[in-house]
């Protein structure tokens, strides 16, 4: 699906072919413009459609993309921010003061642009007469997208509107409680489960399947620990109907490298294809790159604004593998003046080794999120800012561990372990069976939250992981990051769970209220 998304439509409408002279006196229409009075006509024009809301990927605000990162590593424990751009680093600080700055406010519109777009096709297309099967998935295709795009809005804000109808400029919505929109996104999610196919061949590799309708069902579900239902949906994908299509890659490594993707250990992928640089939005030259790397890459090669946590890597030196190495997901995870474990003289930093960087005393101590970094093919993330590596928004890792946490959650933690164990073997760690067994309901949980630090680190988990074990509502387990991260210090309970509104947006908006305690 990698030229998928080269073709989009423009908000509304998809400008056509042709031009008109305009006079002092006279304005004549063009009939070649295409607008809401004579598109969504065709099945070439459902395609299109939908088409346009994969192409909303690329924007810097939307999932996988440029800022929601920041959001929901950054923001975590096991991130800060030396970003120059002192918004920017207010979002990681959590003392942001300026609610309406660049990067919340395209987070908040890129995030509804995506909501619109899958609006219109739900609305629109089962009105075409065209092929009733790809009406049918079409409709399956927004309605995923629609939750992908409100699960990361309800968890970001909170108190969001939920807008399921095309908007109109006069629009003014209210706020909808969480509790209403997480119905609305499991709503959304069983139905396209039923009409999206298992799997796609050629181009059309990319677009949302069953699995990952089921993925993202479960991954809501336990969010909001409704462990049964949790369980219930990602069972497709471990020993129902979808047990033969997911597994977990050999190698660790191919799960964040544009040469490896769509792999069998992708459940769901936002597609991205390194373009030109200005070559125009949406339409079919557009840059549909991520600029991620270059906020997160070294000074040097980057612009240094994304850091992780140094106790990251003290949780990974925790255990050893059962050969009595290194966990090798640390030298993926971060790059340090150890990631090479021989050291800084061995490590590679683009090009060179991490000593020849000449950094100074304060950087040597200094880690930097590796996942989707271009270090593996590129000597500078400054060259352009369109990296090809598609962003895994559902690993079958992820599957596995989150499927542990349901049945630990129902009280089945001996059921728990060995899903746990595909992913402790795969790294070369002993099973968890083997290694701790017997561990109470409690003493699981716990011990999930290591590996997912060890497995998922760096993939905009963390955040929600935190807000489900309930770090934001406690001040004990809040205390505990405090201790890893200072600017936890800047917490306080039933403010920082949710960022602030835009406030361009309830300037606007009448009916919004500013989330508590902004």
């Amino acid at each position: 699906m990698k030229t998928l998304i080269n073709i989009c439509l423009a908000g509304l409408l998809l400008t056509g072919a042709g031009s008109c002279k305009k006079y002092t006196d006279l304005d004549i229409e063009n009939p070649n413009r295409k607008d809401e009075s004579n598109f969504w006509k065709t099945g070439e024009d459902a395609l299109q459609g939908i088409n346009a809301v994969y192409g909303n990927f690329y924007r810097n605000g939307s999932p996988g993309s440029r800022w929601t990162p920041f959001y929901f590593d950054i923001r975590s424990d096991d991130g800060y921010s030396t970003s120059p751009w002192n918004e920017l680093r207010s979002v990681g600080a959590l003392n942001i003061t300026q609610y309406s700055f660049e990067v919340n406010y395209d987070t908040w519109w890129h995030h509804y642009r995506g909501v619109y777009r899958s609006n219109q096709v739900i609305s629109n297309v089962p009105s075409i007469a065209m092929d009733e099967n790809l009406k049918k998935r079409y409709v399956a295709e927004a309605k995923f997208l629609r939750a992908v795009y409100y699960y990361n809005l309800v968890t970001i804000w909170g108190n969001i509107p939920l807008i399921l109808e095309p908007s109109l400029p006069a629009d003014k919505p209210a706020q909808s409680s969480p509790e209403q929109v997480w119905t609305q996104i499991e709503k959304d999610l069983a139905e396209a489960a039923t009409d999206l196919p298992a799997t796609y061949t050629g181009e059309e590799i990319g677009r949302a399947t069953k699995g990952a309708a089921y993925a993202l069902l479960g991954r809501a579900h336990l969010q909001q620990k409704e462990y049964q239902q949790a369980a219930d949906a990602l069972e497709w994908l471990i020993s129902g109907e979808g047990q033969s299509l997911y597994d977990l890659m050999p190698n660790y490594a191919d799960n964040f490298m544009h040469t490896t993707e769509n792999n069998k250990e992708s459940v769901f992928e936002i597609q991205f294809k390194m373009r030109a640089e200005n070559s125009g939005e949406d339409g079919p030259t557009s840059n549909v790159g991520t600029s991620r790397s270059p906020f997160f890459a070294p000074p040097g090669h980057g612009f240094n604004d994304a850091n992780m946590r140094r106790w990251v890597v003290a949780e990974f030196l925790k255990e050893e593998t059962a050969a009595g190495g290194r966990d090798p997901r640390l030298a993926v995870t971060a790059l340090y003046d150890s990631t090479d474990e021989r050291g800084p003289d061995f490590t590679q930093v683009y090009g060179g080794s991490f000593t020849s960087k000449n950094y100074n005393e304060d950087i040597t101590k200094r880690v930097w999120y590796r996942k989707y970094l271009n270090d593996y093919f590129r000597l500078n993330e400054f060259e352009v800012f369109n990296g090809p590596i598609n962003f895994r928004l559902i690993r079958f890792a992820d599957v596995l561990l989150m499927y542990a946490e349901a049945l630990n959650g129902l009280g089945q933690t001996g059921d728990a372990y060995q899903y746990v164990d595909r992913v402790r073997v795969r790294a070369g760690l002993r099973p968890l069976s083997v290694a701790m067994p017997g561990m109470t309901q409690a003493q699981f949980l716990k011990q999930l939250e290591h590996e997912r630090i060890m497995e998922l680190t760096g993939e905009s988990l963390r955040w929600n992981d935190l807000a489900r074990w309930g770090y934001f509502d406690d001040n004990n387990k809040l205390a505990e990051l405090k201790a890893r991260d200072p600017e936890f210090e800047n917490f306080e309970l039933g403010r920082n769970k949710y960022m602030p509104i835009p406030q361009t947006e309830i300037d606007i908006n009448p009916n919004l209220v500013q989330n508590q305690g902004w």
